[in-house]
């Protein structure tokens, strides 16, 4: 009787131990405090289900409807580097005469000498020669012009892209879509969404000096460009899918933009699941199908309370809950999760008590099968 009563001892003694104790602990470098995390009901919209920053949709907008109204003209400033064919019929001087924009924004050509030319389009150029050649020279003189090579009208596209670099624009209605076809389209190893930076007023050389300081292919975490701290629009492709944002991969873009595709990175799954581990962050990745990649839940855990923190781009860590049972009910929308996302999934009161009984009981007769008889 009193091995009995000292088994039973043991038995309640195991029992506490599991109620008060996870089956997995995240390592040191997952561990995110809950001190000063902005609390996201779990009633979440499309939107913030998919972390779109509101104040990203508002830049959005706004630059949206400033490149479309800025007028129909197709025809960009000369600049800098730019290569200007030249053709005056009557003149042999200058019949298919190359002339390259120096650095100070002018031509030289022979018999006009130096012409400004920075900040003038083709057609006011044409017409600026044809003006001095008509005070000295000729009546009515003819003159053809283009750019033949464009170097002042560059936007970069860099990260994850089958070709990143600088690539020029040929019109104003250029957009971030063509310039990504362009680059050769996104890598499979591509985050679901895009970094714009749109170039300022007067920052045409923006483009060039981010494609000389930064890494062609930058990194598989969340990648904002360093060195200039600038604050770059983030694009969620995965509301493209709802139909929510495809309207902006046709934003024109603007000499010295900068489009940056960062790379999937991935997301670690703790707490009561069958594999815990860190999973790569696949397109179109939900806390549903992370949770499904780490085997599923045990039966002690608690399915209404998964818990995921992240880093936002402030680096204020938020927090989000998501209810697996109503996700699967579709009576909630499922999340998406985020490069460096941490889904904990917490033990059931109600189910661990049960749970640690099956497991000694399991592990008492395995060991006893596993014990000789003599």
């Amino acid at each position: 009787m009193r091995n009995v009563l000292s088994a039973w001892g043991l038995v309640c003694l195991f029992l506490i131990g599991c109620a008060s104790t996870k089956p997995v602990s995240l390592p040191p470098q997952a561990d995110v405090s809950h001190t000063g995390a902005t609390q996201i009901p779990k009633a979440l919209t499309a939107s913030t289900a998919s972390n779109q920053d509101p104040a990203d949709l508002e830049r959005l907008a706004h630059l949206w409807q400033k490149r479309t109204h800025e007028g129909s003209s197709s025809d960009y400033p000369i600049g800098p580097g730019d290569l200007l064919q030249i053709s005056v019929p009557a003149m042999e001087e200058l019949n298919n005469y190359q002339a390259r924009v120096s650095g100070e924004g002018t031509i030289t050509l022979p018999l006009v000498g130096v012409v400004p030319v920075a900040g003038l389009t083709e057609q006011q150029t044409r017409e600026e020669i044809q003006r001095r050649l008509q005070k000295s020279y000729m009546y009515d003189p003819q003159v053809s012009l283009f750019v033949q090579e464009y170097r002042s009208r560059q936007v970069a596209v860099i990260g994850m892209v089958k070709t990143p670099g600088l690539y020029n624009l040929v019109s104003e209605t250029d957009t971030i879509l063509d310039m990504l076809s362009q680059a050769g389209g996104m890598q499979d190893t591509a985050a679901s969404r895009i970094l714009l930076v749109p170039a300022e007023p007067g920052g045409e050389s923006q483009a060039k000096e981010f494609a000389a300081t930064l890494p062609v292919a930058l990194g598989t975490q969340d990648s904002s460009p360093a060195g200039k701290n600038p604050d770059p629009i983030v694009i969620n492709l995965q509301n493209l899918r709802r139909g929510g944002q495809q309207v902006y991969l046709t934003l024109p873009v603007r000499p010295g933009d900068v489009i940056i595709v960062p790379g999937s990175g991935e997301v670690l799954v703790g707490g009561w699941v069958k594999s815990p581990a860190s999973y790569k962050v696949s397109d179109g990745m939900t806390v549903f199908g992370a949770v499904t990649a780490a085997g599923g839940l045990m039966y002690a855990a608690d399915s209404s309370s998964i818990e995921i923190l992240r880093t936002g781009k402030a680096g204020e860590k938020i927090s989000l809950s998501a209810d697996l049972e109503k996700i699967k009910r579709g009576e909630s929308p499922d999340i998406l999760v985020e490069a460096g996302d941490v889904i904990e999934v917490p033990s059931s009161t109600l189910k661990v008590v049960p749970y640690g009984v099956y497991s000694f009981f399991t592990g008492v007769f395995r060991v006893g099968g596993s014990v000789p008889l003599y």
